[in-house]
């Protein structure tokens, strides 16, 4: 039996009760070697991907038959090409990545691009053909093709591509944002860029909101904002009052007030506005706006439809509250309103002072304790001609009294003297 179980009928050989025999040995052999550069591709593959992004040229090498790591490298090459003279390289990296993989789109565009610097126009605008029908999704084509337009002078061509590359990639918000508001300066991008935004793209309320704060020209975005108010396109009050105030820090004031109008029609440059104190939530300079002081609490609105300005003011400290633009014109005028909770000593009572723009002080108007005379107050001012605007600010005093100074004024109207 012993022997029997020692030797292999089959084979004729012996066999130990551990013994291979020397085929089953290079079979095995063939298994592990195999496993083991399948496990080192496997890992190599891997850490390419990984460090691609950061950097491609080391993902490459990693990974050399992938065609996407190839149209990555080729990408980089391509942007380095001016002060490497990498184009070429760029180009053989491209076409390597097409061979392996003709569905690569990153390498198309390195290819076109490439070709459109060295003159070859149809051959770059059937590359860009081959690349958007590839996808449209992806931002480099995107560039290229608005690039192309812009070549063209086709405007509505390239907000086209502006439109597609801002509704697929966020990317594509910061790179195309500030370019587009500095734009619409051009007449013909402006008219463009709000028939554009008359359509209502996806992405059309968050460049309002940008191009309000930010581009080249605050004139020319309010002529755009003027445009789409006209074709009924909603804009944002934040956005109003941003470029507002953008307006009359950088254009003139006077423009500030003629599209700060435009959206508040009754608004009248010979009187204050918002008598109720109601408040907005963005203000521009031409509201009541509350001055910003880490000591002082003070609120308008209240979120109720009658308005009213509350503040509390701590013990030894003073300062502004509440202020409002004017434009009044040479003249008389009379301050008057209503005030509530107001309890002080004569030298700790808040007073309301217009100044013009050069810090000249045109007058005060005491609010008296709001037991005096039911609360009511009531001054004058005189403008004078060379004080074409003016600053309507509501002070408090310093006040002794533990509890500082507080109290409301539920209203408050600036307009000219009967």
């Amino acid at each position: 039996m012993d022997a029997k179980r020692r030797a292999d009928p089959r084979k004729g050989q012996p066999r130990g009760p551990a013994g291979r025999s020397g085929r089953e040995w290079a079979v095995r052999a063939a298994l592990a070697g195999g496993a083991l550069v399948l496990g080192y591709v496997g890992v190599t593959f891997s850490l390419a991907q990984a460090v691609a992004a950061a950097d491609p040229a080391r993902a490459y090498a990693l990974a050399p038959y992938d065609g996407q790591l190839a149209a990555r490298l080729a990408e980089t090459r391509l942007a380095e090409a001016p002060e490497t003279g990498g184009s070429r390289t760029a180009v053989a990296l491209a076409r390597a990545s097409l061979r392996r993989d003709p569905l690569s789109v990153r390498a198309v565009p390195v290819l076109g691009i490439t070709a459109s610097g060295a003159g070859d126009t149809r051959g770059s605008q059937r590359l860009l053909d081959y690349a958007q029908r590839l996808s449209r999704r992806n931002l480099q084509t995107q560039l290229w093709a608005i690039e192309a337009a812009v070549a063209r002078g086709d405007v509505t061509g390239a907000l086209t591509q502006y439109d597609i590359a801002l509704r697929s990639s966020r990317t594509a918000i910061d790179l195309l944002y500030p370019v587009l508001a500095s734009a619409i300066t051009d007449r013909p991008v402006r008219a463009a860029t709000a028939a554009m935004l008359a359509k209502r793209p996806p992405w059309g309320g968050f460049f309002i909101d940008f191009a309000s704060g930010n581009g080249d020209s605050p004139a020319a975005t309010a002529l755009l904002f003027e445009d789409l108010q006209r074709r009924g396109v909603a804009i944002s009050p934040s956005a109003i009052a941003t470029l507002v105030n953008r307006l009359a820090a950088g254009a003139s004031i006077e423009a500030a007030w003629r599209f700060y109008r435009s959206r508040h029609p009754g608004a009248d440059p010979a009187s204050s506005r918002d008598e109720r104190l109601r408040g907005v939530q963005t203000p521009s300079l031409f509201d009541w706006t509350v001055v910003s002081d880490a000591n002082v609490t003070a609120t308008i609105g209240n979120g109720t439809e009658n308005g009213g300005f509350d503040f509390s003011v701590p013990a030894g400290t003073g300062g502004r509250l509440i202020q409002q633009t004017q434009l009044l014109p040479a003249g008389r005028y009379r301050l008057a309103g209503h005030s509530l909770s107001i309890a002080q000593a004569e030298g700790s009572l808040p007073y309301w002072v217009l100044a013009c723009r050069d810090g000249r002080e045109l007058g005060r108007v005491t609010v008296p304790n709001s037991a005096t005379a039911g609360g009511q107050f009531a001054g004058q001012f005189v403008v004078p001609p060379n004080c074409p605007v003016q600053t309507l600010t509501l002070v408090a005093r310093s006040s002794d009294q533990v509890g500082g100074v507080s109290g409301q004024i539920d209203r408050v109207r600036l307009g000219p003297a009967s």
